[in-house]
């Protein structure tokens, strides 16, 4: 990186793109971008010094991200081979790297601790990330969600040799990685329009359990069907909440809005262990990441300080309305067991109450993959209102449209709605639990979703 005085981000506004713009800023780079909207996010990084644009003409890129001897070009899957930036720079000779390769860059001069899986990712690496933080060792941190703690997605040290990465399955980037330690969260099978087989998903995590050096450790949930392959010198240990295994949690209690648990591991016990964000899922992933935490030297009394003062994730579980008469919760949820864990956790909160989720699929290929288990999840709901698919990187699929979820819901409440059109239908309803879901661009509508809810 000495080498390089700028960097060009194309794809921005995207979560784990704007850790790494923020990373940069704060080490003195220019940091110039592009990303397809405008968002808060966006608004946010050109506050703290971010030049973007919204047109991909070739003309708006600044003069000083013109030289290839000093600019790097960083890019997210995501965008297509045609965008005019990314051919530009191509032709030109510049340096163009994905997301997941600056970031094995970063991995490789410090201790990764690489969260990788299905989902759980986002949460676990961000517990760990707070725990470390909040501990004298302190941590460097890229994550996938942005921490209410901080109101970032990136958290600097000045002295800790490790850094925590979400690490993405998604079209292999995370085979970019050097970890030091990493976990597997989960591997049902997701991304098939990149993997085409669950064999190939699962050869992927595999391939991924080879690069953690020797000396690290994995930290793998307990029955998963990967199979590590990981190197002579690396040490494995599994974990559960409920299901045993080196690390899990025991003397459960839940009651009057409160989860607390006794952490287990092979070397002692910490007890009277609070979640900050009291859902059930919440206690797999604190054990994951306190199992981390633990094999890194942080002391018990901050483990337990950290998780009781963990406030999470946007989007991860997010309450948005919390009265005694009505609740809107928000949630990331876009793969089936992430919805059946959304909606089990809102059943366990609030139970016996009218629960209606608002669902918005995310990508073609994925609706046409899981059409039939979206559909169970969602027929968990009293009410549900389906939108329309988000594109998001993906051209339509014939045939393929919400439709197909939507004719193999069960519950009798359900209907088809336009994302434009959903505002105007929520003021028509009275909701005692809301519950919206969806990896796409419905987070836009939260602030007005909320607002209609709180007013009735």
């Amino acid at each position: 990186m000495k080498q390089y005085s700028s960097l060009y981000f194309i794809g921005a506004g995207g979560i784990g793109m704007s850790a790494l713009v923020r990373y940069f800023l704060a080490k003195g780079y220019r940091v110039a971008g592009y990303d397809r909207t405008s968002s808060p996010l966006t608004e946010a990084l050109q506050s703290e010094g971010l030049e973007i644009v919204y047109d991909e003409s070739v003309d708006l890129i600044p003069d000083y991200c013109r030289d290839p001897k000093t600019t790097l070009v960083v890019y997210t899957p995501a965008i297509p081979a045609t965008h005019a930036g990314l051919v530009y720079f191509r032709e030109h000779g510049f340096k163009v790297v994905k997301r997941a390769e600056l970031l094995g860059l970063i991995t490789q001069s410090s201790k990764g601790l690489c969260f990788s899986g299905t989902h759980g990712k986002t949460t676990t690496s961000s517990m760990a990330a707070h725990i470390f933080h909040e501990s004298p060792i302190g941590c460097n941190a890229f994550l996938g969600g942005i921490l209410r703690n901080y109101n970032s997605n990136l958290i600097l040290s000045d002295h800790s040799p490790f850094t925590v990465i979400e690490a993405d399955e998604y079209d292999r980037s995370f085979h970019w990685l050097h970890p030091y330690m990493a976990v597997v969260t989960a591997t049902d099978p997701d991304h098939l329009d990149i993997y085409g087989t669950e064999e190939a998903y699962l050869e992927s995590f595999a391939h991924f359990t080879s690069l953690i050096q020797p000396g690290g450790c994995l930290v793998i949930k307990k029955g998963i069907k990967l199979v590590p392959r990981v190197q002579e010198g690396v040490k494995v240990y599994t974990y559960s909440a409920r299901d045993g295994g080196d690390f899990h949690a025991d003397n459960i209690r839940v009651g009057n809005g409160t989860i607390l648990f006794d952490f287990v591991a092979p070397d002692g016990v910490v007890t009277d262990v609070e979640l900050g964000v009291p859902v059930d899922i919440n206690i797999e992933n604190a054990v994951a990441a306190m199992a981390i935490a633990r094999l890194n030297g942080v002391a018990d009394d901050d483990m337990r300080r950290a998780m009781a003062s963990f406030k999470g994730a946007k989007r991860r579980f997010e309450f948005w309305v919390k009265r005694d008469d009505r609740v809107m919760i928000d949630d990331y949820a876009h793969h089936p067991d992430e919805l059946k864990a959304s909606i089990r956790s809102v059943r366990a909160l609030y139970p016996g109450r009218k629960l209606t989720v608002i669902f918005q699929p995310h990508l073609y290929s994925r609706t046409r993959d899981f059409a039939p288990q979206f559909a169970e999840a969602l027929s968990m709901a009293d009410q549900v209102i389906l939108l329309d698919i988000y594109p998001a990187r993906e051209l339509p699929i014939p045939g393929v449209t919400s439709q197909l979820i939507f004719d193999r819901i069960t519950c009798r409440d359900k209907e088809l709605c336009l994302r434009e059109k959903l505002l105007e239908r929520i003021k028509e309803c009275n909701f005692d639990i809301l519950l919206t879901m969806g990896a796409g661009d419905i987070d836009r509508l939260l602030p007005e979703i909320a607002s209609i809810v709180e007013a009735k």
